[in-house]
């Protein structure tokens, strides 16, 4: 079996944080996103290789992220794309992709900004037991939010009906972005695209694909976080410390309050600062400071500031409120 995590999109939700670096290198705790993925197939010795399918723009910084880790199975495979503008859409890039690296094998397929709480080898088993294609289903708990994802409607294990971010949804189960396909199914891939189907998301493959042969999905508990916004970032941050704190050795913090869910990274200065649900990046500075949910980028230096859901770029100085780029 192969697997494919994708990390192409662009994240403009996030600029200026990810505006120069994917959103997967985004920490969770020691961790990164997409290592916590990469860790996962990594161990599964049912998967032979990894692609990781990214664009022109982040290649470079893919490139030497694999060179530092650990793992031995993942290898780029970069989408001829610079812009958002340019992109083929998901399931084009994912066409591309399996004609660029000839594969003919079973196919994982994940997203990487995914952050989940079940282990991807549990899918991979549910996946062989049914031999047939298979998504990943989680229920969001709201409507509103089922809007932006692709709705499944089950009878049993079974998926009756798909439709791709509908304008009002019925139910709140939807699609994760974690699939897996048998080779045969991927075959039909070219047809798909050929008859002019919508090569953008893959919800709209699965949902023409599950009126032709039977589709299956693995439904789970627990957590699951979409990295796409500050608000999920945070979030996802938030279940990983469970309320603790995380405080880098190298941190310097002078008369500052430390409450739940703080991540303060290498090389930081605090001093006066109360800190609540926040992520401090290295060599940030922030004196005199109130931080609520926001995210302070590297190398920023804040001061005499009361943020709240703030997202504050790298190599920033904002002092009594008026900034400035380094």
């Amino acid at each position: 079996m192969k697997a494919v995590v994708l990390a192409g999109g662009y994240a403009t939700r996030m600029w200026p944080i990810t505006k120069h670096r994917p959103k997967m290198f985004l920490p969770i705790g020691e961790s990164t996103v997409i290592d916590r993925i990469f860790a996962e197939l990594e161990a599964d010795e049912r998967i032979d290789d990894v692609y990781v399918s990214t664009n022109e723009r982040f290649a470079a910084d893919f490139e030497a992220h694999l060179a530092d880790s650990e793992f031995e199975k993942p290898q780029l495979s970069v989408e001829d794309t610079t812009e958002e503008d340019d992109k083929f859409g998901v399931v084009g890039a994912l066409a591309q992709l399996i004609d660029r690296e000839n594969v003919d094998d079973d196919l994982l397929i994940i997203a990487g900004d995914n952050l989940i709480s079940f282990d991807v080898s549990e899918f991979v088993d549910y996946f062989e037991q049914q031999d047939a294609p298979t998504l990943a289903a989680y229920d969001v708990g709201s409507r509103e939010k089922a809007k932006s994802y692709g709705l499944v409607e089950l009878e049993d294990d079974r998926v009756v009906d798909f439709q791709e971010k509908p304008d009002e949804p019925n139910s709140t189960l939807v699609s994760i972005a974690c699939y897996a396909f048998p080779q045969d199914s991927l075959s039909l891939l070219p047809t798909y695209l050929e008859e002019g189907n919508n090569p953008d998301e893959p919800g709209w493959f699965v949902q023409w694909l599950q009126n032709r042969e039977p589709t299956y999905a693995y439904t789970f508990e627990g957590a699951w976080f979409d990295i796409g916004t500050p608000e999920s970032y945070l979030d996802a941050v938030s279940w990983h410390l469970d309320g603790e704190s995380l405080i880098a050795d190298s941190a310097t913090l002078e008369d500052t309050t430390i409450g739940d869910n703080v991540h303060v990274m290498e090389g930081a200065t605090l001093d006066g600062t109360n800190l609540d649900h926040a992520v401090i990046f290295p060599n940030a500075t922030v004196q005199n400071g109130d931080i609520r949910r926001s995210i302070i980028d590297e190398g920023t230096h804040i001061e005499n500031l009361d943020l709240a859901g703030a997202l504050i770029g790298a190599h920033t100085t904002i002092t009594n409120g008026s900034p400035s780029d380094d």
